[in-house]
């Protein structure tokens, strides 16, 4: 087993974890939902993202560290790292942007209109929160399929 394997191992589950809860609540939890009423299909998706930030904060630490101990352990560092390894660099610093942007912009206002009982507002602020995260699964896919495919750029 290479030195590395623990690291690469909780990257892998990092990622996993922030991927596919964005795939399971764009594929799975959204159209279920769509069948509950306003307030209530609201409430939900306030809670769910309370639950769901603190496991996506875990990953979002966790990438990092763990990604930048194998570039070190398994290439000597960035520059003896291929060029696909420095994309998916990008594209997790364009993924956390969109979180941090869903985390403090778009989130509080959404549960500050929720509190409020605004309906409209709060539907808008799902929306605009729904079309980041389908971005956001977009990019999250990309770098697992660029992860898997490993290519010679």
């Amino acid at each position: 087993m290479p030195p590395y394997s623990p690291l690469y191992t909780l990257h892998l589950l990092a990622a996993l974890i922030w991927v596919g809860g964005m795939f399971f609540a764009w594929m799975v939890l959204r159209p279920a939902a769509g069948t509950l009423q306003v307030p209530e299909r609201l409430t939900l998706w306030l809670e769910v993202f309370r639950r769901f930030f603190v496991w996506v904060w875990i990953a979002v630490v966790a990438l990092p560290i763990t990604g930048v101990g194998m570039l070190h352990m398994g290439f000597s560092g960035f520059d003896g790292a291929p060029r696909y390894v420095h994309v998916m660099i990008g594209l997790y610093l364009a993924m956390l942007a969109l979180f941090l942007r869903i985390q403090a912009l778009q989130l509080p206002a959404m549960r500050r209109a929720v509190e409020a009982q605004d309906w409209p507002a709060a539907g808008a602020g799902l929306g605009r929160i729904r079309r980041l995260v389908a971005f956001n699964l977009l990019l999250g896919l990309s770098v697992v399929s660029l992860a898997a495919a490993r290519p010679s750029l």
